[in-house]
Formats: C-alpha cells, sequence, structure tokens
C-alpha cells in the first residue's frame, strides 16, 4: 500500500468515526433546547442580510443556517453527519426556513473559490481534526471582502473544561488531530487565518444555560444527547468503575460551574474581513 493510499484510507476511517460519533444521542435537541441563541448571536455579528450568500460549515442541526435563512440570506447548511442534516430539515421547516442542507467535509468543502459573502460556523468546524486544514477552506471559499464568523468554545470555559474531562475516557486522537477548544483560543486562530484576512474582530461572550436543575441532570441530559459523551460512555460500557468516575467527573465539573441551576459556558466570537 502506497502512502497516499494508507492516508486516504486513515482520513476515511476518521471522518466515519466522526459521522457516527456526532448521529450518537440528539445533538438537534441540544443546540434547539440549551444554546439556541448562538446561531442568531454569530449571524448578527457577521451583518448577514438579505440576498447574501451564506455558508455554514459543520452547521450539525443549522443553529447558524436557519437564522441566516430567516434573515433573507441564500444558505447552504454543510455537515459530514446525514443524520443531523436532516433534523436540521425538520427544524428548518418547522421555522418556514427555506435553505439547501448539503453533506460535506469541513476539511475539503466542495464549493468553489470565492462563492460565499459569509462563512460560518457555530460550534462546527473546531471539531474538525487538522485545525490549518479546515481554516484554509473557510478562506478559500469566502470572496474577497467576504466575512468569516465563527463561534467556538473557549479551553477555559464550561465546555472546553467538559471535553478535557472526558478526554481521558476517550480513545486517542487520530495522528496529527489538534483540541476543538483551541479554536477558542484567539492567538490560534489569527496564526490559522494569518494574513489572509483583515478586521479582525474578537470578543469573549457567555452564554447563559438554566436548562438544569442540577449536576446530575445536566449529567444524564449530556449522557444520553450529546454525541461525544454518549461516544465517551459507550467506550467503557464494561467497565463500571470506569462509567462510576465518569459520572463522578462530570458532576463535579457541573457542580463547580453551577449556581442555583444557572450556568454561564463561555466561547470565542469571532469575525474577521476576506483580504484581496
Amino acid at each position: 500500500m502506497s502512502v497516499q493510499t494508507w492516508a486516504a484510507e486513515t482520513d476515511r476511517a476518521v471522518k466515519a468515526k466522526h459521522r457516527q460519533m456526532w448521529a450518537l444521542g440528539d445533538y438537534a435537541t441540544v443546540a434547539d433546547e440549551v444554546i439556541p441563541e448562538l446561531g442568531a448571536v454569530l449571524v448578527r455579528a457577521a451583518g448577514v442580510g438579505p440576498g447574501d450568500r451564506v455558508l455554514d460549515v459543520a452547521a450539525g442541526s443549522g443553529n447558524a443556517a436557519i437564522p441566516a435563512a430567516l434573515a433573507g440570506a441564500s444558505v447552504i447548511a454543510s455537515d459530514l453527519t446525514p443524520e443531523l442534516l436532516a433534523a436540521g430539515r425538520t427544524l428548518a421547516a418547522r421555522r418556514g426556513a427555506e435553505l439547501e442542507w448539503q453533506q460535506a467535509d469541513a476539511e475539503a468543502l466542495p464549493y468553489a473559490d470565492g462563492e460565499f459573502d459569509h462563512v460560518l460556523s457555530c460550534l462546527g468546524v473546531m471539531f474538525a481534526p487538522r485545525h490549518q486544514v479546515s481554516a484554509d477552506e473557510l478562506v478559500r471559499v469566502c470572496r474577497p471582502g467576504g466575512t468569516i464568523g465563527l463561534i467556538s468554545w473557549t479551553p477555559e470555559g464550561f465546555l472546553g473544561q467538559m471535553l478535557r474531562t472526558m478526554k481521558a475516557y476517550l480513545p486517542p486522537p487520530p495522528p496529527g488531530a489538534q483540541p476543538p477548544p483551541l479554536w477558542g483560543v484567539e492567538e490560534h486562530v489569527r496564526a490559522l487565518l494569518g494574513d489572509r484576512v483583515t478586521d479582525v474582530v474578537v470578543r469573549r461572550e457567555t452564554v447563559t444555560v438554566d436548562r438544569f436543575a442540577s449536576p446530575e441532570a445536566f449529567r444524564d441530559y449530556f449522557k444520553a444527547n450529546y454525541g461525544p459523551t454518549v461516544a465517551a460512555y459507550r467506550g467503557i460500557a464494561d467497565d463500571p468503575a470506569r462509567v462510576a468516575a465518569l459520572d463522578e467527573d462530570l458532576v463535579e465539573l457541573a457542580g463547580r460551574h453551577m449556581a442555583a441551576g444557572t450556568m454561564r459556558w463561555e466561547y470565542l466570537l469571532l469575525t474577521a474581513r476576506r483580504s484581496g
């Protein structure tokens, strides 16, 4: 087997595992019930308006794509996982939003150079394993003068801490994969985009989450619905001691971030204008 063939087969295997992970549970419900406003926050920050051509990368069930369509834009929601796209179609129909849903890999977008006025990703592209490859694609498909807009969990925030907690219970990442919360580090994202963008605006914000009455309620909800958490538990299902340890770790983490049933999850909001 040639090096090129091995690399291609390895990449396909990695992407297949990503699709399977995000098809677990019910991420569409998580996005809709826990963080429903974040997509609209990104759409407003990027200045999306009527007639704009918008691509939502790693769109999931359309947390940003649907608000962009409701703002009058012509939108394509792209994602690696067909199950999330199907859920997004249902949500869009319920809300009266018209847009296209297309299966696509954030690391190899099937779109022309400069095809879109706005290229967005709300908690999506951060999970693609090779950050520079994904960033290059975001820039490539954005027209000169167009806007790239991103929302990502920060390493220091609750979700960043949760992902780090679960890492000990998951198989090692594939070679070359980088931690998702690095997209929540301003210096990292600036380095990924480089001098291909100007007018970079960065803000650390928090989203208020009051969906859970207790740390245990949070754990049980994410254990049932959030793909990475479901995958972590499935991987250790035959080891009761590790299951109990993960149960305890998630409750302890949620407890440190919860006060009177309210949590505040930090994210990085970044917008930039494509140079050229």
